[in-house]
C-alpha cells in the first residue's frame, strides 16, 4: 500500500482530492494532510508516507522549502507538484529537486483522475524498479541514453511509441532514459526506427554509450544525470540521430578552468575586432565553446560581456544589446551570437563614412572607456587611430553625436557614479580613477553635470537605496 499524505493551504482542494481521487484503484492510501510544509514536516516526523502531493505557493514554508527538507531528511518519500497555474520556472525547480511529476490544478476534473493517479503510479513503479536495479554491475559494455536538453518538455511519447518501453527502459531522470537491451532482435534495426523518431522530436538526441562493462548501474545513472546537466548543454545536435561516447571521455571535461582563461575570454570579446574579422570572431566563438562552462558561469560572463558591448558600440550604433533569460544548447549560443554580430554590423553601417572611419571611430570609443583614467586627449586618439584632427572631430561629432571631449567627460562622469554608489572608495580615488588629478576639478565638473557634489550624490543615493530597502522588507 503507498500511503499519501496532501498538503496544500487551501482546505477545500485537501478534502476535494481525499474524497474524489480513486486511491484505491492504485493501492494508495490517504494517511494525512497539512495546511502548510512547517505542519508536514511535523506529521512526517512521526507516521510513515511514501507519496507527497504539495502545493508550491503556502504560507509559513513554501512547497519548494518543504521538497528540499524532504530530499534532505525523508529521501525514500515520493513527491508530486499541485500548483494553481502552469508556472514551469517553479515547476522545473521542484522537477530538479527530484519531484517525480506535476499535476496543474486547473486540468484536474473528475475524468482525468484515473490518468493523473496512473501516470503517478506508474513513474513510482519506475523509480522503485530503478533503485533496485542501482547496485547490479553491468555484463555488457555497451548502452544506449535518450536524453532531453529540456525537463519541461514531455516524454509521453516515448511509451507511445513503443508500448513495451517499460519493460527495457529505465527512467533515470526526467526526460532522461537509459537501457542496455533493445527489444527487437536486431539492434540495428530497432536504433534506425528510434533514431528517426528521436529526429522529429525537437531537443531530444539518442547515444551510444561504450565502456559500461563491470561498472555498478548507479554509478552510470549519476554520471548521466552530471553529463545531461553540464556536458549536454554543448553536445546537443539538432541534426544528429545518433552520436557515441566513450564512458572514460566524460572525465575529460572535468578539470577547473583556471581563472587567467576567463580572463583572457573576456579580454578578447571585450575588444571590437571580432565585429569585422569572421575568422576571428569563429575562432572566439569556438575556443569558447571548447571551454565548456557551466551554464550559470557561462551566463554569467555573456552577461558582463553585454555591459561592455553596449557601451563600446551603443554610441556608434544606438543597438541596446539584450541576453535571453536562459539557453537550453550551444547552438542557441552560436545563434544568438552570431545574430547579434549581424545586427551590430548591419548598425553601424554610414553610408557617408567608409569602414574603416567607422571602425576608427568605434576603437576611440573603445580607448575612452579602457583608458578613461588617463590623461587622453582628442588629438592624441585622432593620431592613434590615424586620423588628422580635425576630421576625426568631424567624423566623431556626426556618428556618436557629440565631440569627444564631451564623450570622455561623460563616460568619467558615470563611471564615478557607479564607484560613488557601490564602493567606499574616498572622493580623490574616485577621481584619480576616472581621470581627474585635482579632485576640486572633478567635483567641480562632476555638480555641473549632475547638479550636486560627489559627497552629496553618494549620501542622496544611499537614502533612497536604504528607503527602498526598507519598502522591500514591509
Amino acid at each position: 500500500m503507498i500511503k499519501v499524505m496532501i498538503v496544500d493551504d487551501d482546505k477545500l482542494v485537501r478534502k476535494g482530492l481525499i474524497s474524489a481521487m480513486p486511491w484505491k484503484n492504485y493501492d494508495m492510501e490517504v494517511v494525512g494532510e497539512a495546511s502548510n510544509g512547517k505542519k508536514a514536516l511535523e506529521f512526517l516526523e512521526s507516521n510513515s508516507v511514501d507519496l507527497l502531493l504539495t502545493d508550491l505557493a503556502m504560507p509559513v514554508m513554501s512547497g519548494i522549502d518543504l521538497i528540499k527538507n524532504v530530499r534532505k531528511e525523508f529521501s525514500h518519500i515520493y513527491t508530486v507538484v499541485l500548483t494553481l497555474h502552469q508556472d514551469f520556472e517553479y515547476i522545473q525547480e521542484a522537477l530538479r529537486l527530484g519531484a517525480i511529476d506535476y499535476i496543474a490544478k486547473v486540468q484536474l476534473e473528475k475524468e482525468r483522475f484515473e490518468e493523473v493517479l496512473e501516470r503517478i503510479y506508474n513513474r513510482i513503479v519506475q523509480e522503485r524498479k530503478r533503485d533496485l536495479n542501482a547496485n547490479e554491475i553491468f555484463a555488457m559494455d555497451r548502452g544506449y541514453a535518450l536524453l532531453s536538453i529540456n525537463r519541461a518538455v514531455g516524454a509521453h511519447w516515448i511509451k507511445d511509441w513503443s508500448d513495451k518501453a517499460d519493460q527495457f527502459m529505465i527512467e533515470v531522470d526526467t526526460n532522461l532514459w537509459f537501457w542496455t537491451q533493445p527489444i527487437e532482435s536486431s539492434n540495428e534495426l530497432w536504433l534506425e526506427r528510434l533514431s528517426k523518431v528521436t529526429c522529429t522530436k525537437p531537443g531530444w538526441n539518442l547515444v551510444n554509450l561504450n565502456g559500461l562493462y563491470g561498472k555498478f548501474h548507479k554509478d552510470v545513472h549519476r554520471r548521466l544525470r552530471e553529463y545531461r546537466e553540464k556536458d549536454f548543454f554543448y553536445d546537443y545536435d539538432s541534426h544528429a540521430s545518433v552520436r557515441s561516447i566513450l564512458l572514460q571521455e566524460w572525465d575529460i571535461y572535468k578539470e577547473v578552468r583556471p581563472e587567467e582563461s576567463i580572463n583572457l575570454v573576456k579580454e578578447q570579446w571585450s575588444s571590437y575586432e571580432w565585429i569585422y574579422q569572421e575568422s576571428l570572431f569563429n575562432d572566439q566563438l569556438h575556443a569558447l565553446k571548447l571551454m565548456r562552462l557551466p551554464q550559470a558561469m557561462l551566463l554569467g560572463l555573456l552577461y558582463s560581456l553585454i555591459d561592455k558591448w553596449n557601451r563600446l558600440f551603443y554610441p556608434v550604433s544606438l543597438v541596446k544589446i539584450q541576453l535571453p533569460d536562459s539557453f537550453d544548447s550551444w547552438d542557441q549560443v552560436d545563434t544568438w551570437c552570431r545574430t547579434i554580430r549581424n545586427k551590430i554590423r548591419s548598425a553601424i553601417v554610414k553610408p557617408a563614412f567608409s569602414q574603416e572611419v567607422v571602425e576608427s571611430i568605434i576603437k576611440a570609443v573603445h580607448i575612452a572607456h579602457d583608458e578613461m583614467n588617463q590623461q587622453i586627449t582628442a588629438a592624441n586618439i585622432a593620431k592613434r587611430v590615424n586620423m588628422s584632427r580635425s576630421y576625426f572631430s568631424q567624423c566623431f561629432k556626426e556618428i556618436v553625436g557629440m565631440n569627444f571631449s564631451d564623450y570622455l567627460r561623460q563616460v568619467r562622469i558615470e563611471k564615478a557614479k557607479e564607484l560613488l554608489l557601490y564602493t567606499n572608495k574616498t572622493i580623490l580615488w574616485i577621481a584619480e580613477n576616472v581621470g581627474y588629478m585635482d579632485e576640486k576639478y572633478f567635483s567641480r565638473t562632476f555638480r555641473e553635470q549632475t547638479d550636486m557634489l560627489p559627497s552629496k550624490y553618494r549620501q542622496t543615493h544611499d537614502k533612497a537605496n536604504d528607503i527602498g530597502r526598507d519598502l522591500t522588507d514591509k
